[in-house]
């Protein structure tokens, strides 16, 4: 038998078949610690952090934001998964915003944390992630989502039917902030 880059056995050549589905399972409390090492996995790549650079507050701080939103449901998580393997992840904030004509109900969610593994991409992962935290969201009564995009990832939103919002914007400098809160 062979063995791929993980040391899991591989069956023969002839044993191949078509591709697996990726298969989707919610992540709960009980799953903290698996839920722990991907964030910080995607963090690491997302922001291109050294391995060795220290996340100790960082990571305390995903901690205590799984421990207190995952159980109230303000947070979704899940884990994508092919031949039992975990080989994605995905989550979603779920809050309240004033009610407006584009989303009367005024839930929405944002996106985050979508992340598949380098060697498996391009199997249906990524979106199988979204599709399934599509469908939570909108079964909780998210009429309006959001998210922010990689270069990797955007074809895969756009061809789900996400589009840019031009009219946003985010506060980036701090210092402002915190000159106008003395300015009081």
């Amino acid at each position: 038998m062979r063995t791929d880059d993980d040391g899991q056995l591989l069956g023969s050549d002839d044993e191949v078949g078509p591709p697996m589905k990726p298969q989707v399972r919610e992540a709960g409390l009980e799953d903290l610690d698996l839920l722990m090492a991907w964030r910080m996995e995607v963090l690491r790549e997302v922001f291109d952090l050294p391995a060795d650079q220290p996340l100790d507050a960082l990571e305390e701080a995903n901690r205590r934001y799984y421990l207190a939103a995952l159980p109230t449901g303000e947070h979704v998580a899940c884990f994508a998964t092919l031949d039992g393997r975990i080989v994605g992840c995905g989550g979603i904030c779920l809050q309240k915003e004033m009610p407006s004509p584009d989303n009367p109900s005024g839930m929405n969610g944002y996106l985050m944390n979508i992340y598949t593994r380098p060697r498996y991409r391009g199997r249906g992962v990524g979106e199988a992630v979204v599709t399934w935290l599509l469908d939570r969201a909108r079964g909780l009564g998210a009429e309006k989502v959001y998210l922010e995009t990689s270069a990797d990832g955007r074809h895969l939103y756009e061809r789900m039917g996400f589009r840019d919002l031009p009219d946003y914007m985010k506060l980036c400098d701090t210092g402002v902030r915190q000159a106008s809160a003395g300015a009081s």
